[in-house]
């Protein structure tokens, strides 16, 4: 630090500053002096001096901070023959403060934790300490925190150690782990039901359990154990000792992840958990969601566990299906982030069955799975009084989309057909309420691709129905239910009789704001899939396309319309997809020939990376089957745009975004067309051409291919991701085969 070393006195006025000064200048000021005050050699020594000084809440906790951040990053800056100096002190400290602030006992015990860890010389550091300690009771709680930070810290990124090192550290903590447990239960007799002992004790616990160096047989027989389902099991237990314990049994569960091997305390912690379903009904009755979610975390991670044992031996043992039992009752809980706890295992469950691929074993799962997705499917219902269309963006949203993956992944135990036609006898029988009709649209239309669509009633059915819905029902059941008929393309695929229906319901959606997007990305799915049915439609996705920007279409959805009538572009007559793409194009075309002239675009994009991605789409897309010896049917519609394309590159060759589309596009031409037997378009007369631009055979592209190397010449293009298109470019145009 400049200066020399600055004397207390001005270090606690910084201190003072930083958290008191009322002008945020003066204590960021004081915040900068402070960080480099940190990082110089002065910090130990001033820290230490601090800490010693005891003046106050702030001035220890910054001096705690500094020690600990020093030996983090820094130990290095001391000479071994201090290190014994520099334990003794913290030591003494943590001893002295232990009554000021938990916060400031959190930073001295990181600061000791991370000293032993790479203080070589201070061997059996967990001995020194439980005998240093151990007998004095006002010492425990930071004798504890000590022990809890300590195995957390041995896989800290911010420590400097080395593999063998760290090794040599958790071969060291195994030996000495017993005795830790052993202190423990020694302090929970010698406290009671002391709450703040109690947290602090799990806490420790559990921090040896995640380390993994916990003697499983030893823990079996451990008093502790039955502490923790005691404490769970009670119905008065505060909410932060309940979150410790609850945390606890969650790592020691997921520390015996090889069951067969740690078979003790598996058994002990499988009974133990079986015990708290009654803990789950009294917080549920008392509407005590922090309780209820600890319970399904231990209920899920004892799913985790026992996984495999479960798959392996259903109902037999440790495979006992109690454990889905409770699963499913967290289902039923009314909040949808209880149940959401558990979609990992559910996921995992799916996984194992979907590979072993046991049809006696599936069915054995099969109930387990269908009232899983009843419930997700009540889970999945908007709230009755709610406006508009389901939002996807919020958390609630979210979780749908997880609802969706998740019962995708599951369905085959079910069978998709089977849980298809329950869902829709459920919307036949009686009339729900639109938000019931919603959610289970919403489950249909995540399992409507994987129903086999050949020859079936059922879904044809639906298809009709849907499409018979009226523009009274609700803003949200039309919202999905547009959805679901994009789902359905391969339905409407088998019975084109559908489609002049279909695409009328998605038209009308296409004219509505909230559902514009939506009937979008439904008609590019039908698009896709019906390629051939809809070239006779053509004209209309024409139209479509002509007035893109008069719908309420997101970027996505605009491109997606975009790309569906490319693919059935292809698909028409040869003859007349020249002229067809010539129109579809025309729109962008003319929008960046306005914006190269500087003309009003009348409220459209101003932007002309909008256009020429949709360019982009279209040439990636358009990809007819052309025979030898047949002109492409898109040599024309090339060579028309090629101006265009090269006075907007010109034009901006110093914005690396547009130039980087404008490569995109030429790319999608170089790919889908082959334009080494083309002919670019470039200003001026060529032999052999006539007009304003020929197309003068090599001479021609030849200049293709210096415009693009001109360009490659920039400064700013040696990082730019473009730079392989525009080889490639530059190399095609010169007629590279």
């Amino acid at each position: 630090m400049e200066g020399g070393k600055p004397s207390l006195a001005l270090v606690y006025q910084a201190v003072q500053a930083l958290y008191h000064d009322p002008d945020p200048a003066g204590k960021e000021r004081a915040s900068v002096w402070l960080g480099e005050l940190q990082r110089s050699m002065y910090a130990w020594e001033i820290s230490d001096q601090l800490l010693q000084l005891k003046q106050d809440v702030e001035s220890c906790y910054f001096a705690a901070q500094t020690m600990k951040m020093k030996i983090q990053t820094s130990f290095y800056e001391l000479p071994p023959e201090t290190h014994n100096a520099l334990r003794d002190s913290l030591l003494t400290h943590i001893q002295n403060l232990k009554d000021l602030s938990p916060i400031i006992v959190t930073q001295l015990a990181l600061a000791i934790a991370d000293l032993a860890l790479q203080m070589a010389s201070w061997k059996g550091c967990v001995h020194t300490l439980i005998e240093k300690y151990n007998n004095d009771i006002s010492s425990m709680p930071f004798l504890v925190e000590i022990l809890t930070v300590l195995p957390e810290e041995v896989h800290s990124r911010s420590l400097r150690i080395g593999a063998n090192r760290r090794t040599e550290i958790i071969e060291d903590l195994a030996y000495y782990s017993s005795t830790v447990v052993t202190l423990l239960t020694s302090c929970v007799e010698k406290t009671g039901n002391d709450e703040k002992m109690l947290i602090k004790v799990f806490r420790c616990l559990g921090s040896w359990f995640n380390l993994g160096v916990l003697d499983s047989n030893f823990m079996a027989s451990n008093q502790l154990l039955m502490v923790l389902f005691q404490v769970l099991q009670r119905d008065e237990t505060s909410t932060n000792l309940h979150e410790a314990a609850s945390d606890c049994v969650c790592s020691a569960l997921y520390a015996i992840e090889n069951v067969d091997t740690n078979m003790a305390l598996a058994l002990q912690l499988f009974q133990g958990v079986l015990t708290l379903e009654t803990a789950y009904h009294m917080a549920v009755a008392r509407e005590d969601l922090d309780k209820v979610l600890n319970y399904c975390r231990i209920f899920t991670e004892l799913c985790e566990t026992f996984l495999e044992t479960t798959v392996r031996s259903p109902g037999q043992g440790m495979g006992d299906l109690r454990t889905l039992e409770l699963l499913l009752i967290c289902a039923g809980h009314p909040q949808y982030e209880v149940v959401e706890i558990s979609f990992n295992f559910w996921y995992r469950l799916g996984e194992h069955l979907y590979k072993i691929n046991d049809a006696a074993l599936h069915t054995i799962f099969r109930p387990y799975i269908q009232r899983l997705l009843h419930c997700l499917a009540r889970h999945c219902q908007l709230d009755p009084d709610h406006e508009g269309i389901p939002e996807d963006t919020d958390d609630f949203g979210e979780f749908r989309m997880r609802v969706s993956d998740l019962v995708k992944d599951v369905i085959f135990l079910v069978g998709s057909m089977e849980c298809f036609s329950q869902l829709y006898s459920t919307l036949k029988e009686g009339n729900p309420p639109w938000e019931v009709t919603e959610a289970v649209l919403f489950i249909m239309a995540a399992i409507a691709k994987s129903v086999d669509p050949e020859n079936n009633p059922t879904l044809s059915e639906v298809l009709q129905q849907v499409v018979l819905l009226p523009e009274s029902v609700h803003m949200a059941v039309r919202y999905t239910s547009i959805e679901l008929v994009g789902e359905m393309s391969e339905v409407v695929d088998r019975n084109p009789r559908f489609l002049d229906p279909v695409l009328n319901y998605l038209m009308k959606g296409l004219r509505e704001k909230p559902l514009a997007s939506a009937a979008a990305k439904a008609i590019h799915n039908i698009c896709s899939v019906c390629r051939d049915h809809m070239a006779q439609h053509f004209q209309g996705l024409l139209d479509i396309a002509r007035s893109l920007d008069s719908f309420a279409l997101s970027t996505e959805a605009a491109v997606g319309l975009l790309k569906g009538t490319a693919l059935v572009l292809a698909r028409l007559p040869l003859e007349k997809i020249a002229e067809c793409l010539s129109d579809l194009c025309a729109v962008q075309v003319l929008a960046l020939k306005k914006l190269l002239a500087e003309e009003s675009t009348n409220g459209k994009s101003a932007d002309p990376t909008v256009w020429l991605d949709r360019l982009a789409v279209i040439f990636r897309h358009t990809n007819p089957i052309v025979e030898n010896g047949q002109t492409h049917p898109c040599q024309k519609v090339i060579q028309e745009i090629w101006p265009v394309l090269s006075d907007t590159l010109n034009t901006h060759q110093a914005d690396n975004r547009i130039v980087e589309r404008c490569c995109r596009c030429l790319s999608q031409m170089v790919d889908v067309y082959q334009v080494s037997a083309l002919l670019f378009p470039v200003p001026g007369q060529h032999p052999g051409g006539s007009g304003e631009y020929g197309y003068g055979g090599g001479s021609c592209r030849l200049r293709t291919a210096r415009q693009l190397t001109q360009l490659l010449e920039q400064p700013g293009w040696e990082s730019s991701d473009t730079v392989g298109d525009l080889f490639r470019l530059a190399w095609v145009g010169a007629g590279s085969p």
